[in-house]
């Protein structure tokens, strides 16, 4: 890990895409959000907020292993959002 501000800029362009997707389906879809589309920002929305709490953590041990662990995290939030994107 580079640094904090590089994982916090990962974080920030990680679910803004995944928000800008969201708009994008419903600009070729719909034209209009839906529950769904509404639910799936909320939550991507909800995870940003949780990252960066996580990065923001003063009180930790090992902050190697503690960024790691929220780099993965990440990951499998995105995967998971772009899963239910992909349902849609």
């Amino acid at each position: 890990m580079a640094s904090v501000r590089n994982l916090k800029k990962d974080i920030n362009y990680v679910i803004g895409d995944i928000i800008e997707a969201v708009y994008l389906y419903e600009m070729t879809s719909t034209g209009q959000p839906t529950e769904a589309t509404n639910g799936i920002i909320d939550e991507a929305l909800t995870a940003f907020d949780g990252l960066i709490k996580k990065v923001n953590a003063n009180n930790v041990e090992n902050k190697k292993a503690h960024f790691r662990q929220i780099n993965k995290d990440l990951e499998v939030t995105a995967n998971q959002l772009v899963d239910k994107i992909n349902a849609l």
